[in-house]
């Protein structure tokens, strides 16, 4: 199994990279969350891998981070997932927000991925209730009380969860919640 490639960046084709190890270009296709955090082409990388043999071909995938990896492989466990599903969720949702999905069963945040109906959503979130939040306890956000209140309204109002973690980071943590959404909505209109 392919666990870890180390080497240069030669190519950036969402959601696929192309990575030169020593010679040998390794096509790899990444979430989004890790393409964005990409480094400039011929620049030395490191990524994490999964390493998938299919009848069709042989697959591998990477990810910046230890988190994200297991996440990914948290996903390919449920009955249904594969590799393009799984690589789609952790592409609209951090692995700190899917957490945070999970442990708070928020069906509508999970809907907003693209391939994802109710059914699915359910299910994802059925499977991976207890997983996530035992591996990744740093993970699930502290956003109780008014903080989450805040990004729940956020979130119900359209827009998307990096505007609105965007936002709620600026937010003063002793905000109330009224005080809050205001705030948020109020930095959210200037961009």
């Amino acid at each position: 199994m392919i666990s870890r490639l180390t080497g240069v960046l030669l190519e950036k084709n969402p959601p696929q990279v192309v990575l030169d190890v020593h010679g040998v270009g390794y096509e790899v296709d990444v979430p989004m969350s890790t393409f964005y955090n990409l480094p400039a082409n011929g620049e030395k990388i490191s990524l994490l891998t999964h390493f998938v043999v299919r009848e069709d071909g042989h697959f591998l995938y990477g990810f910046a981070s230890e988190a994200e990896r297991f996440a990914f492989r948290q996903l390919l466990k449920i009955s249904g997932v594969g590799a393009r599903l799984a690589l789609s969720v952790l592409s609209g949702l951090s692995v700190g927000d899917l957490a945070q999905v999970v442990a708070r069963q928020e069906v509508g945040r999970l809907t907003k991925v693209p391939g994802i109906g109710t059914k699915t959503a359910e299910r994802l979130l059925l499977e991976l209730k207890g997983k996530l939040a035992d591996a990744l306890p740093t993970a699930i956000a502290r956003d109780d009380g008014a903080r989450g209140d805040i990004l729940n309204a956020l979130l119900a109002l359209g827009y998307n969860d990096r505007e609105a973690g965007a936002a709620l980071k600026q937010v003063p943590d002793d905000a109330t919640t009224s005080d809050g959404i205001r705030m948020a909505l109020k930095l959210l209109s200037r961009v």
